[in-house]
Order: C-alpha cells, then sequence, then structure tokens
C-alpha cells in the first residue's frame, strides 16, 4: 500500500516555505495530511526530510553503450546519490533524434528503471548540427526538453530556427556551449597547467562566446535557454547581468566545477579530463559566488560513465566524462553548506528540487499534500568515505575515490516505495 509514518524529521520543503521538525505521512504513494492505519513507521531523528532530488543532467548510455551504464544501473546510482528523478541526455547509440526512439527509452526506463526517467530529444538529427530534429513528433512522444548535449549546434541560423520551433511547442533548449573551432584537439584548460603539462588548451572563450549568444536568442525570441555545466567565471557574469534585465537564460553548475582545478590534470589520470574541463581556482570562487546570489539556479551531476579501459588511456586519448549521481549531493553539502557556508541547507534543497522541477514544468520537487510521495532523507552531518568498489554503476571514472564527505542521503523514497537504503 505505500503507507509511511516519517516521524520526527527536520522537514525541508523549499516549495512550500516549510522549515521544521515535524511527522510526514504517506498514503498509498503520496503525501497526506494525516497517517494511514498500518504504516510503515520510519525514525528520522536528527535526518532532514526533502522532495526528491532532482538531477536534469544525466547520461544513461542506453541504447548502445550498455558496457558503461544502463538504464537499470544509472537509476541505482542515481537512488544511491538520494535523487528520485533524473533527466536522460540524448547522446546515445543510436541518438534520442526520433520519437519512435524517445518512446523506446521512456518504455525501457519505465519497464527497469528504479527512479523516475525522464527524457531529452535532439535539437538535430544525429546531433550532427546540421538538421533539424523532428521536434514537434518529439515534443508529442514526451520529450521534457531539447538539446544536444555532448555537441554544440554551431551554424547560427540553425540555431535561431530550433529555438523558434522550440517555442511553438513549449520545450525548453538546453545548451552545451561549446564553440568548436576554438576546442578543436583540446585536452583541459587552456591555462599555466596546460602550459606545463604541454597539452592542447581550451579557452574560457568557447564556453562564453556561446553564452553570449544563446543569451541573444532568447533576449530576441523571448523563449528560455538553459546553459548546461558552466564552469567558466566570466560565463556567470554574463549570466547574472542577462538575468538582471529579465531574460530567460539560465544555468547550471556541477560539483566538479566547484571543487576541482585544472592542476589536478598533472596526475594525468583521465577521471579529471571532462568537457568542459576543470578550470582555475578564480572560475570556481565566481561559480561558488554566482550559486550563492542565485545567478546559478540549478545543480546537477552531468554524470558520465565510461569504462575502465577507456579511462586508462592517456589523456589525449581518453573520453571526457566522469560519474556523478553517487557523490553530487555529498560534494554540494560538503563544499557549499559546510565548508565554503556559501549557502543554507534550505537554498541547497531548493537547488535540487523545486528550481528544476519548475524549469522543467514537471510535477516533482515539492511535499504538498496531494503529490506523489518521491522522498529523500538525508543525514547533513555524517561522514563518510567514497569508495567506487561499491557503486551501482557500471563503471568506475570518478575522480572522488577516496574522498571524505560531511553528509549523505540515507535513504531514498520513490512513490512511496524505499529503493534505497543505507546499510548500517
Amino acid at each position: 500500500m505505500n503507507n509511511l509514518l516519517i516521524r520526527n524529521g527536520r522537514v525541508i520543503d523549499p516549495a512550500n516555505n516549510i522549515d521544521e521538525v515535524r511527522d510526514l505521512f504517506v498514503t498509498d504513494g503520496k503525501i497526506a495530511e494525516s497517517p494511514a492505519p498500518n504504516a510503515e513507521i520510519i525514525d528520522a531523528t536528527n535526518l532532514v526530510i526533502t522532495p526528491g532530488l532532482i538531477d536534469i543532467h544525466v547520461h544513461l548510455r542506453e541504447p548502445g553503450q550498455e558496457h558503461k551504464e544502463t538504464i537499470a544501473t544509472g537509476t541505482r546510482a542515481a537512488a544511491a546519490g538520494g535523487f528520485t528523478t533524473v533527466v536522460a541526455m540524448p547522446n546515445t547509440t543510436p541518438p534520442t533524434d526520433t520519437p519512435e526512439r524517445l518512446t523506446w527509452v521512456l518504455k525501457q526506463a519505465a519497464a527497469t528503471g528504479f527512479v523516475h526517467v525522464f527524457s531529452t530529444a535532439a535539437l538535430t538529427t544525429g546531433l550532427a548540427g546540421k538538421e533539424i530534429a523532428p521536434i514537434e513528433a518529439m515534443a508529442a512522444a514526451g520529450a521534457i526538453a531539447l538539446t544536444d548535449d555532448g555537441q554544440c549546434v554551431q551554424n547560427l541560423k540553425l540555431m535561431r530556427d530550433v529555438v523558434l520551433r522550440a517555442k511553438k511547442v513549449g520545450l525548453l533548449i538546453m545548451d552545451h556551449c561549446q564553440e568548436a573551432s576554438l576546442t578543436a584537439g583540446s585536452i583541459m584548460h587552456e591555462g599555466e597547467w596546460s602550459d606545463r603539462l604541454g597539452l592542447t588548451g581550451w579557452p574560457s572563450l568557447a564556453e562564453e562566446i556561446i553564452v553570449a549568444r544563446n543569451i541573444m536568442l532568447a533576449e530576441e525570441i523571448g523563449h528560455p535557454i538553459h546553459c548546461q555545466h558552466i564552469s567558466s567565471g566570466t560565463s556567470i557574469r554574463l549570466i547574472r547581468e542577462a538575468r538582471a534585465r529579465g531574460i530567460p537564460i539560465s544555468g547550471e553548475a556541477s560539483p566538479h566545477h566547484i571543487t576541482l582545478t585544472d592542476e589536478n590534470l598533472k596526475s594525468g589520470d583521465a577521471s579529471f579530463k571532462v568537457n568542459p574541463p576543470l578550470r582555475t581556482q578564480e572560475d570556481i570562487d565566481e561559480i561558488i559566488g554566482g550559486i550563492a546570489d542565485g545567478t546559478i539556479t540549478i545543480l546537477a551531476s552531468d554524470h558520465a560513465p565510461h569504462g575502465l579501459s577507456e579511462k586508462q588511456q592517456p589523456l589525449d586519448r581518453a573520453p571526457f566524462g566522469m560519474l556523478g549521481l553517487e557523490t553530487e549531493l555529498a560534494v554540494f553539502l560538503t563544499t557549499l553548506v559546510h565548508q565554503k557556508k556559501a549557502i543554507s541547507l534550505p537554498k541547497l534543497i531548493a537547488l535540487l528540487t523545486i528550481n528544476p522541477a519548475r524549469l522543467l514544468h514537471i510535477d516533482a520537487g515539492t511535499l504538498s499534500p496531494g503529490s506523489v510521495a518521491d522522498i529523500t532523507l538525508i543525514d547533513p552531518n555524517l561522514h563518510w568515505t567514497y569508495d567506487r568498489e561499491t557503486s551501482p554503476s557500471l563503471s568506475r571514472n570518478t575522480p572522488y575515490h577516496g574522498y571524505q564527505f560531511q553528509g549523505r542521503a540515507v535513504r531514498t523514497i520513490v512513490s512511496g516505495k524505499t529503493v534505497w537504503e543505507l546499510k548500517k
């Protein structure tokens, strides 16, 4: 029956401005105003009870790259990180660029996923940036947003046409901001450490030019564009100024871009190779400042699993990307709340719940009575060490192996059912 009585926890529900110690009731898989008879009792003393966490930037690799991840293993990793909803990117093999392929992903997620899965659809056919994909048909088939994530449309007229068509169907554009001519052959951030290591540098300008383009398109067309995994301090300043003028532009920050720098690449470990690349401490400071002042409204992992043999190659041949779902909450709690004290715990929860839900217009991110009982229980003070060998993911490409964190999810509840619980 999925009836629960969760007792004595600190309920943080930013959607309803709730932050208080109280009980939470679940009846038939939905949030209730009173307890149901014969409900399972969960003692949440010293724990935080939040709406189920949402990650809008996840690579699940299925279909076509199942040696890296499947929908089942990726959503199991999401549950272990406290996430009850994830949004899948379309750069699978083949890409999610037709309504038939989108339908397949959604059906597979319903059959094998441990958490709720929404799927984006491609902006262009084959993610090639040359021909607009059948946006209207994919919107009708259930696409939650449009993106060529992993690629960036370079042709300005084509991108403008894409935004105009996205506006007609009411779907958000999510853009991977990368000017390709500036990054050909690039391995890491262009700066002191790329010079020292003799590796081709990736200038911040390559991101900033596309962010500026997206701001102008969003302003002209009046349709929201979301800039994914911002890595540059200048990008933060551009977005801040645009939002102050009321332009419908937004941005997200990922865990690695607020904790790791380009100096980490001196180890030669390709776990630190990511797109966009790790940048400087100055960029980190600007991104954290943008999170603190509300310029950045979304936090997301960019969970990007790769096989062990792929990531064991030299830096110039290894693929870009790292795992993120299991450690994401812990990184943000440890860095933003405990160490930097940049934001409060309720603000962090908003960045991971109601903010992404509102951006994508999905019915989630709240503990309002009648809503689906997606719930995350968090111990914000638990000290623990991450061991990648215990991961439910099929891949192990994480830079956080052996890191010590403060805070983590201890139970994940989807539609009133516990789908993951920390072993004691």
